[in-house]
């Protein structure tokens, strides 16, 4: 009898830990809300800045805006009609630039900045992803300025004691020299 009970209690333990384990429920769950506030949020910053910037195009009719595909305006200082050559994924190109407020306000001058080698898409630099873009549509010698809104500038982030967050900026950009990275 004792051995049959014994037998009956191992069997059942058997059983009962051959039971699969369960899911562990979040302490916390949320609904998302979070994540729809701040793309509203980020929408409505990106408006108001737009609308800021296209008020800056409208006052200065006589200079010729262009729009990018990227999200950003621009317009040429001086402008190569010979050359047909942009920079490519792994050119070298090297560059000054500035960054100023939109209302003229330099935050970083060409001389802070210094001049900059980079290797178009491949180096891993702290230029904004503006600048980035900007550089791809100019040829060496010209000069470009561009107006960002912040999310393609500093935008959450700004710059310590220099930039607020989600400024929008404009930066005058020159392409010095395109080496072409044979692959």
């Amino acid at each position: 009898m004792l051995r049959s009970l014994l037998l009956l209690s191992l069997l059942t333990i058997f059983v009962a830990s051959c039971k699969s384990p369960e899911a562990r429920r979040p302490v916390k769950s949320t609904s998302g809300s979070f994540i729809k506030e701040s793309v509203e949020r980020n929408k409505k910053i990106f408006d108001q800045e737009q609308a800021v910037i296209e008020a800056i195009i409208e006052q200065n009719g006589e200079t010729e805006y262009l729009s990018s595909e990227s999200g950003f305006w621009y317009y040429y200082n001086s402008k190569d009609s010979i050359s047909t050559q942009f920079p490519q994924i792994g050119d070298a190109v090297t560059f000054t630039y500035d960054i100023k407020k939109l209302n003229g306000d330099v935050v970083l001058s060409k001389e802070d900045n210094g001049l900059q080698n980079y290797k178009i898409d491949q180096t891993n630099q702290e230029l904004i992803s503006g600048i980035r873009d900007g550089l791809k549509l100019m040829k060496a010698g010209e000069t470009v300025t561009f107006l960002f809104p912040s999310f393609k500038a500093y935008g959450y982030y700004g710059i310590e004691n220099k930039l607020g967050t989600n400024v929008p900026v404009q930066s005058t950009v020159t392409l010095k020299t395109i080496q072409t990275i044979d692959n």
